[in-house]
């Protein structure tokens, strides 16, 4: 079974779709686990997925200002999803949580009162983390299921970003990037700075259960000074080693789904690489985006990364090869896959698109602002033996088909 669905991944074959909530405006953030996608709205909505059913159908949370009479509903900042919880952040401030195991309806609430800049929910544990403003909130449910705030962290600069992992006691911790200074944050315990180099901002982090990888700007009159990637020991606190020399910014950086002793990363040098943290070099460079990398995430054989300029991209890490490219209007801000099925999210930079009125209810008018959440699932082979595409095995009684990016005359393409 894995090498036949080794073979409908790297041919693409597979079933494609695309999951689209019509009446949510534009797309502003999405987060899967396990096949599960949670996607927020400008119109305030957000939305759950089962990728693994079939009829693929949209199922609706429950929002704390759903019952408000108020016309303008905030925008959705952030959304986040684990085994059981599902997160939500809003750019007034508020953060509405629900169980995935109870019912559609926020089980708990609570508010910031600046803009939320980062919002982190813990993977194994029941432990959400935002910062606004200078200050990072840490909120856990006790044994009797009540929500409270376990932990209140201040920093002397705006967090960029920010992600919760746990400790051997099943305590959440909290690693936070804010400009120079990456901050490991635990309840009880002082807080304590990982790195800081004084003009050297952190461009991207990622956390695994023991390590945290980071990359840092570099700025200097010296050649061989270039933005590196620093990866950590939160046991310890020691830098375990220091990666790359590249001219250009690291953009992304996957860590947490790597297989042991690699990470991926992606840069503003058009350059997706994959680095062995046991010889610090880089095993492998793909020429990938030509604006810059922006989503990135890799397997034993393969490594997927995402562009700003709309391009999705397949490799196979152990030939140095492109498989197969897919390409949508919007920068690909989201990569997950397992090895059946793989999940991307183009989501636009232009929230307020022009000429979309606030008071215009057609929105179909404007689908092409929308953005697009597309899931490719390959555990079925959907072509025949002879890899005929389906559309030039259609009839011409049929209205639609999926073309492969090929455009044909009749039967018509399902746009």
């Amino acid at each position: 079974m894995q090498r036949f669905l080794f073979n409908l991944f790297q041919n693409r074959n597979g079933a494609v779709s695309q999951l689209q909530y019509e009446l949510g405006k534009v797309l502003c953030d999405v987060h899967a686990y396990d096949g599960v996608v949670l996607a927020g709205y400008t119109s305030g909505d957000v939305c759950l997925w089962d990728t693994r059913t079939s009829n693929l159908a949209e199922s609706f949370l429950k929002t704390s200002h759903a019952a408000e009479d108020s016309g303008l509903n905030p925008h959705v900042s952030f959304v986040r999803i684990s085994k059981s919880l599902a997160v939500a952040a809003y750019d007034n401030g508020t953060i509405d949580v629900w169980s995935l195991l109870v019912g559609r309806e926020p089980i708990h609430h609570y508010q910031h009162n600046q803009k939320i800049q980062a919002l982190a929910l813990c993977p194994e544990t029941a432990a959400i983390a935002t910062a606004s403003s200078f200050q990072i909130r840490v909120e856990t449910p006790d044994d009797k299921g009540c929500w409270r705030t376990s932990g209140n962290f201040q920093t002397p600069k705006l967090v960029n970003f920010l992600h919760l992992t746990h400790d051997s006691a099943g305590s959440p911790v909290t690693v936070a990037a804010a400009e120079e200074m990456v901050y490991l944050l635990k309840q009880d315990v002082p807080e304590k700075v990982l790195h800081s180099t004084y003009g050297h901002p952190v461009t991207c982090l990622d956390v695994s259960a023991h390590q945290a990888a980071f990359g840092v700007k570099s700025y200097g009159w010296v050649t061989h000074n270039g933005n590196k990637i620093h990866v950590y020991n939160l046991q310890t606190g020691q830098c375990l080693t220091t990666l790359g020399n590249s001219t250009g910014d690291f953009s992304c950086i996957n860590l947490k789904d790597s297989p042991p002793h690699l990470l991926v990363t992606g840069n503003r040098d058009r350059r997706v690489r994959v680095y062995d943290l046991r010889c610090s070099r880089s095993l492998c460079s793909f020429y990938a985006h030509h604006l810059g990398v922006s989503a990135v995430q890799m397997d034993d054989w393969k490594v997927v990364s995402g562009g700003e300029e709309g391009l999705t991209c397949t490799w196979d890490q152990r030939m140095g090869t492109k498989l197969w490219e897919m390409h949508a209007r919007h920068p690909v801000r989201y990569i997950w896959f397992n090895s059946q099925s793989l999940i991307t999210a183009n989501i636009p930079d232009e929230k307020h698109p022009r000429g979309a009125s606030i008071m215009d209810d057609d929105l179909t008018a404007h689908r092409r602002h929308r953005g697009t959440i597309n899931v490719y699932e390959f555990s079925v082979d959907q072509t025949s033996v002879e890899s005929i595409l389906p559309i030039c095995r259609s009839s011409y009684s049929e209205v639609t088909g999926y073309n492969y990016n090929i455009g044909l005359a009749v039967p018509y393409d399902n746009v």
